[in-house]
This record gives structure tokens, C-alpha cells and sequence, in this order.
């Protein structure tokens, strides 16, 4: 049997709900795209807890101890839910899970499991659509812009959190995620403030709320001024990127172009005077049993990658430099050809091989015009090299910007004919240039020549 389809009934493909995120924002829906829950607890509450401290006296010891909470929970975010479980930089014991999955909640950033998920998708997907917080979508929104509006999660680059899920820790905070921030976030502050001191209202005010908002501010400032500001030692593709500012901050994570490099290495500062209290908190712990297994990648690794990151840099300014016509770009001259325009006044002289037009230097030769002048048509490769005078490299580099040929014959020139076609002597750079290191140059003889005679 036949049966007749309902034309005015939608289509399955029609009636599948376009996500508020993959709309165009206007005057009229603009409400919608906002996430007014994350609005209220990030913004919402901090303003709140500075309204009542007009109010509510700020003790000395409240201060001292809304300092020591305040390292407390952002430990519990940088060594816990960062280096420990969102990149297993190493292994911690099951009291030292429990401490800084509590400490952790009273950062109120989210349970473990979805703090880890969404930075696996951005190390992954780093500075793409599928980076939940790029900050090729604007340093404003990596900071802050990805919580308060809202996201379509199928557009989140997909990660595994098998692990994660297997961690009955991680289940466990997870699944309770609001009694912890409760918890630790606001009660256990409170407190400790009011039953040490009697400041009750204060550990509410300042060890809880505005100490939360300091501590979310410093973690977002990884996700915007640690891809924004520094330099960049071992990568310059992505964003990432180191500053001693961005580490004072964040508690060490401001070395952040090295951690997206080695982001399995429980460091994040490598060098000793690098500011990284996380590091040295996982050390410590490992020294007290709590953790182990850290891991670090081989310096000689590192080291690779900051050299280079160093040669590309030096190829970016040399190809900005004027080396000379390349060897292989030049016109062939007979030597008869070469001596007649030298004749005619053209001031051209023969070093290895290679013809050059000093015409417009033999004013500016620093060892006088005579002295130039007396190898213009000749073979000038002794006096060059040492006979006369053992010229600097820079006279070398300085020569190689006045190249109109080369001597058919020329035994250096036929040497480096020989080495191109073997294609071992010389290493070129990433834009093809051939790199010529000091005293390198074809027209460097390595030992003097024992006669000067230009003749």
C-alpha cells in the first residue's frame, strides 16, 4: 500500500533545531546568545561581594588568610585540574587527588572532567574554530567572551576523557560538583575566618567571593594573555607564548609557549630563576610521597626545538639581506673578455674565480686606491687572501654584493660547481637561500697563499 505524504507536515532536516550560537546576533535575540548563568556566577557574584565590602571591614588576618586560600584553590586549578589531569604530567596518590580535586572546586572554573575536556580541545585544536577559547576570535573573548556567550558544543573539537571517566575522584567531584563549590568556595573560607577570628562576614566576603573572582581572572588569564603577550623561544605557529608577567599571575603558567610544546612535561618554567610555585609544589609533594612519576621532556629535545626556532629567525633576517647574485645566476666570462673590459676601465677584479665591479669602491677601498687598483684585470686571489692582507669576513660579505660573473675555468668556481652538483657541501635555509657561514665564502681560501703576486 501506498500512502500520501502530509506536504504542509516539515521535513526531519527542517525541523532540527538550529543551535542560538550558529545564528547571526541582533537587537532582538541578543539576550539569547548570552549565557546568563555563567554571567551571574563570574560577574554577577564578584560585583555583589564588592558592593558588601563597603560594608564589611577587611581584618588583617582575613587578608593573610584569603591569600593562603587564594594559592590554596589556584594550585588546586594549575597543579590539579591542569598538569595533573588534563595532561597526566604525572601521578599523584589518593590523598593528593582528593586535596586538590576540593581545593580545585572551590576555584568555581567547573568539575575536573569538564575543565579537562574542553583544555584537551584546545591544546589540540589550538587557535582553530574548534579551540573552545581561541584567541583568534579576540583576547577579549578568550578571557572571557567563551563563558559568558554561549557555544554550540558540537562545534568543540572532540577529545578523549577516558581516563578522566575511569577516575572515581574525578567521578565523584563531578557528579557533586555544587556541594564542593559550596563547600570549599564559600563555606570552608567563611569558616576558617569565623571560627579563628570571629570575621565570619569577612571570610565570606574577601577568602570567598572576591578571593574566587581573583583566582578565575588569573586562570583566564592564561587563555588570553598567555597567547597575546611574550615571545615565542620554540614555536612561533601558534599563538602561545612566554612572559614573566603571565607567570606571576597564573601561578607558572605564564611560560605557555613552552607548555603547548611539552605540554606532557609537570613543568612549566625550565630555567631556575623562572617564576613556577606549581612546579615547585609538585616537586615538593613528590619529595613527601604524595606524588610521582613526573615527567619531563629530554633537554636535548627542548634544546632542538629552541634552535630551531632560533634558525628560523636568523633565515626571516636573512632573507631581508643582500648576499650577491647567487654563483649560479652569473653570466660566464673568458678570461680575455674579463681582461679587456678591465682595460677599457672597467674597474673589475678576479677573486676565486668570481668577477667583480669595484668601479664606485676603489674611492672607498680602506687600503688605498693603489693597493685595489694594482689587481683590476688580474688574478687577485692571493692578494686577497693574505698576501697583502687577510681581509675581515665583512670584506668578504661586502665583496660578495659586487658579483657580474665568473671565470670560465675559475678552479674555486669549478670546486663549487662540483659541490652543488653533489649537493654536499653546501645547506640551504627555509626560503632556499644557501647559508654562508663566517669564513665560508667562495672567495675565502682557507690557507694563505704563499705568494701575493697579482700578475
Amino acid at each position: 500500500m501506498s500512502s500520501k505524504v502530509d506536504a504542509s507536515r516539515p521535513r526531519a532536516a527542517e525541523t532540527k533545531k538550529v543551535h542560538i550560537a550558529d545564528t547571526q546576533m541582533t537587537r532582538q535575540n541578543w539576550y539569547k546568545h548570552v549565557n546568563w548563568l555563567n554571567v551571574v556566577l563570574i560577574l554577577g557574584v564578584p560585583i555583589s561581594g564588592c558592593i558588601q565590602a563597603f560594608w564589611v571591614p577587611l581584618q588583617l588576618k582575613t587578608a593573610i588568610w584569603a591569600v593562603i586560600y587564594y594559592f590554596f584553590t589556584g594550585l588546586g586549578i594549575t597543579a590539579g585540574y591542569h598538569r595533573l589531569w588534563a595532561h597526566c604530567s604525572y601521578s599523584a596518590t589518593l590523598p593528593l587527588r582528593i586535596w586538590l580535586a576540593a581545593v580545585g572546586g572551590g576555584a568555581v572554573e567547573g568539575s575536573i572532567r569538564w575543565w579537562a575536556r574542553d583544555h584537551r580541545a584546545h591544546h589540540r585544536y589550538t587557535d582553530t574554530d574548534k579551540d573552545p577559547y581561541s584567541v583568534r576570535k579576540g583576547l577579549l573573548y578568550s578571557h572571557l567572551g567563551w563563558m559568558v556567550m554561549k557555544q554550540n558544543p558540537k562545534r568543540i573539537g572532540r577529545t578523549d576523557i577516558s581516563d578522566l571517566n575511569e577516575d572515581p575522584v574525578v567521578v565523584w567531584q563531578h557528579r557533586n560538583y555544587l556541594k564542593v563549590v559550596l563547600t570549599m568556595g564559600l563555606i570552608v573560607p567563611m569558616l576558617v575566618s569565623g571560627l579563628g577570628w570571629g570575621d565570619w562576614w569577612g571570610g565570606f566576603v574577601y577568602a570567598g567571593i572576591l578571593r574566587i573572582f581573583f583566582v578565575q581572572q588569573a586562570t583566564f588569564c592564561v587563555n588570553s594573555l598567555a597567547h597575546w603577550l611574550g615571545d615565542q623561544p620554540f614555536d612561533d605557529r601558534n599563538s602561545p607564548r612566554d612572559h614573566v608577567i603571565t607567570a606571576l599571575v597564573t601561578l607558572g603558567e605564564g611560560y605557555h609557549n613552552f607548555h603547548h610544546e611539552f605540554p606532557s612535561d609537570y613543568r612549566n618554567a625550565i630555567e631556575w630563576h623562572q617564576y613556577d610555585p606549581t612546579k615547585w609544589t609538585i616537586w615538593t609533594c613528590k619529595q613527601l610521597g604524595l606524588a610521582y612519576d613526573l615527567k619531563q621532556f629530554r633537554s636535548n629535545e627542548i634544546e632542538k626545538g629552541r634552535v630551531q626556532q632560533l634558525q628560523k629567525k636568523i633565515d626571516q633576517k636573512r632573507a631581508k639581506l643582500d648576499w650577491g647574485t647567487p654563483l649560479d645566476q652569473l653570466p660566464v666570462m673568458e678570461w680575455d673578455d674579463y681582461v679587456d673590459q678591465a682595460k677599457n676601465g672597467r674597474g673589475l677584479i678576479s677573486i676565486a674565480g668570481v668577477v667583480h665591479d669595484v668601479t664606485d669602491f676603489i674611492k672607498d677601498h680602506p687600503g688605498g686606491k693603489a693597493m685595489i687598483k694594482s689587481g683590476l684585470g688580474k688574478d687577485a686571489t692571493a692578494m686577497f687572501n693574505g698576501g697583502v692582507y687577510y681581509h675581515s669576513n665583512g670584506a668578504h660579505n661586502l665583496l660578495s654584493t659586487m658579483r657580474v660573473g665568473v671565470i670560465r675555468g675559475g678552479g674555486e668556481v669549478e670546486i663549487w660547481k662540483r659541490a652543488q652538483k653533489e649537493n654536499s657541501e653546501y645547506v640551504r635555509d627555509d626560503s632556499g637561500q644557501r647559508i654562508i657561514r663566517a669564513g665560508m665564502q667562495v672567495t675565502k681560501i682557507p690557507e694563505p697563499i704563499p705568494t701575493a703576486d697579482a700578475a
